[in-house]
């Protein structure tokens, strides 16, 4: 049987073997807690709370009137120790809130109530904190408020997974299948005319039917539900980017400068989609998430669930710490992870996976010079010429490569993958973004001041 799917793509080695059997384990942090202010995409936050101010579970520590934002709340109770510059996984020093963990963990008193008024949903999901769960991080009450101009024909939840080692979301599914369902039900309140959709790549047979299971168990209990349906996926990276789930659930595919909002569909994580309901049905701030902790470098790999805030060392060292040297220790998955300069890092809402990996499976190789085969623009799901790409970047010819549609790159890795020279074009690529987003800055930033 074929299944639905996108044009371009790869299919890389999965290693989901280590721990999609694994049940997601609770693990209690402790000694203190780091939050980052902002852990979204959008306006920076800004910390309300100082040095002293007692804080509990759901407790608002950082925030902005901006609207495209979210709020980060405390995921424990106790003092505030501090607000200061600490390191994050990329490395760089950022403002963050130090919270003295007094193993209480008191909920917050503006907490523990439901939402039972549906005008409320959207900022009661704001004031949850709850963003894209899948690592992207935008504001999910953004996300659920399109112009009114559009119609929304498709709520569509990503259980894709599709980067390799991770499976947080594929045992979420088969753990918390009626929440994920019922957090999409709740979606779809807001947008009565629009069909729900789980999309899950056909190598997660148990999730497939373990939501195939619980959406027939709903629908015997509400009819409505029947509107629901649950997509098995071909197997193929990246399949769940925005754009190719859209093209593999509908068959639509749009210009690069729309929104999925502008082609009637609204994406949403599998682990947002049970915020959701536990924000709104049982009155829960998102405080936690659940992480993949694996590699071959990792004494126990496992699936964890534990509190924003946690240390990663920690995190490791509750998996059994280190078996061998890792050569790399990524933040999320191979493909489109972080490497991460230091292990004394807090778990932020972006945090799908830690990834440690020993010198034999990193297979970090020297790059030589570009073949011209053509195999990187066979692959990218985007339609981009990485082999166009790569030498504009090194040239610093930034024009040309914005013109060349670089700025269109999702930094899916797929280039990287398929190079039989080992040339790294996805960094290459990211690094020429970044060149041109500093570009317009600064020439934003003249012409404000020649205005003043």
């Amino acid at each position: 049987m074929k299944f639905p799917t996108f044009w371009g793509g790869i299919h890389p080695c999965s290693h989901k073997e280590l721990t999609n059997k694994n049940k997601i384990i609770y693990y209690v942090p402790q000694g203190e807690l780091v939050f980052p202010v902002s852990q979204h995409i959008g306006a920076p936050n800004k910390a309300v709370v100082k040095k002293g101010d007692a804080v509990f579970v759901g407790t608002t520590l950082a925030m902005t009137d901006v609207q495209m934002s979210a709020p980060v709340l405390s995921s424990v109770s106790g003092v505030v120790k501090d607000v200061a510059l600490r390191q994050s996984v990329t490395g760089n020093f950022e403002e963050c809130i130090i919270v003295d963990n007094d193993g209480q963990y008191t909920l917050d008193s503006g907490w523990g109530s439901p939402t039972t008024d549906k005008t409320e949903y959207i900022s009661t999901i704001r004031r949850a904190g709850i963003v894209g769960y899948g690592g992207a991080t935008f504001p999910t009450a953004i996300k659920l408020t399109p112009p009114p101009s559009t119609k929304i024909t498709h709520i569509i939840l990503n259980g894709a997974e599709c980067e390799p080692y991770l499976n947080c979301d594929n045992r979420l599914m088969i753990e918390a299948s009626e929440e994920v369902l019922k957090g999409l039900l709740i979606v779809l309140e807001l947008f009565p005319e629009a069909q729900g959709i789980v999309a899950i790549e056909n190598n997660k047979q148990e999730a497939l039917k373990t939501m195939k299971q619980s959406l027939l168990s709903l629908i015997q209990q509400n009819k409505d539900v029947a509107k629901v349906n649950i997509l098995p996926l071909e197997v193929k990276y990246p399949q769940g980017a925005e754009k190719m789930l859209i093209e593999a659930v509908t068959g639509k595919e749009y210009p690069l400068s729309c929104l999925p909002a502008n082609v009637g569909c609204i994406i949403l994580n599998v682990r947002t989609a049970q915020q959701i309901y536990r924000a709104i049905k049982l009155g829960e701030p998102s405080t936690e998430r659940v992480v993949t902790v694996t590699g071959d470098a990792i004494k126990e790999p496992r699936n964890v669930r534990t509190k924003l805030g946690t240390n990663i060392k920690e995190l490791i060292d509750f998996c059994g710490g280190f078996i061998a040297e890792p050569i790399k220790v990524i933040s999320g998955g191979p493909m489109m992870g972080i490497t991460m300069r230091n292990l004394d890092a807090p778990v932020t809402k972006a945090t799908s996976g830690i990834l440690a990996l020993t010198k034999q499976s990193a297979m970090i190789h020297k790059a030589t010079p570009c073949l011209r085969c053509g195999k990187c623009v066979a692959a990218c799901p985007m339609g981009l010429e990485p082999v166009v790409l790569d030498p504009l970047v090194i040239a610093r010819k930034y024009d040309e490569f914005e013109a060349a549609g670089g700025m269109n790159c999702i930094e899916c890795g797929s280039c990287t993958y398929v190079c039989p020279a080992c040339r790294p074009l996805t960094q290459t690529c990211r690094d020429g973004k970044a060149s041109v987003i500093a570009k317009r800055k600064k020439i934003q930033q003249l012409e404000q001041n020649g205005q003043k």
